[in-house]
């Protein structure tokens, strides 16, 4: 079983643990890691979830999860990258780019998002099969249109548009900073 520390509509903690399913039953607030990984040609990595998930099934998604009861926010997110991806993610970069309130009524939690920048192939990733059904990299722009368009086949479409915009505003200027650093790359997207 899995158990999750209850937090107040503050994010303080409130000394209450409770088991997974039933903070969820209950609505319960709790913390909630997820994870933006982007390679040295500027693209974003997004899984597919497996078909059997009860939440968004066969939909694309950042990789995240829940924080486990006891745990910190970057154990959990590199826990869940390694347990869903099969990789290994650096620890110095490990920090916290945002953090955020769910506005689901259904679904109480604060989202501590954090950023990698890897330079792992399709090929190298293994996948939690349960979890993760396959991975794929996107432009930035090729996730400003999936959202335009309001493509339910990936379950960020139902993020407010502010906070998307300020999500492809962290990862444009991240990638412009990837991108410099690696020069030849830079130059064939800024044509």
């Amino acid at each position: 079983m899995e158990y999750l520390d209850i937090v107040d509509e503050n994010n303080e903690f409130t000394g209450i643990v409770e088991e997974r399913r039933k903070a969820h039953e209950k609505n319960l607030w709790h913390r909630h890691v997820t994870s933006w990984i982007m390679n040295t040609k500027g693209e974003i990595l997004l899984q597919k979830r497996a078909a059997s998930k009860p939440r968004n099934p066969n939909k694309w998604a950042k990789t995240g999860g829940h924080v486990d009861s006891g745990e910190n926010e970057t154990d959990a997110i590199q826990r869940e990258i390694k347990e869903e991806l099969g990789i290994d993610v650096p620890r110095e970069q490990a920090k916290v780019v945002s953090i955020y309130k769910s506005t689901n009524p259904e679904n109480r939690f604060f989202g501590y998002n954090y950023m990698f920048v890897i330079d792992y192939k399709i090929e190298d990733f293994v996948l939690q099969k349960e979890e993760v059904s396959e991975v794929k990299y996107f432009s930035i722009e090729q996730l400003e249109e999936i959202k335009q368009k309001n493509d339910p086949n990936y379950n960020f479409t139902a993020w407010k548009d502010e906070q998307f915009q300020s999500e492809m505003e962290l990862l444009k200027s991240k990638r412009s900073e990837i991108l410099k650093e690696c020069g030849e790359n830079y130059e064939k997207l800024n044509k």
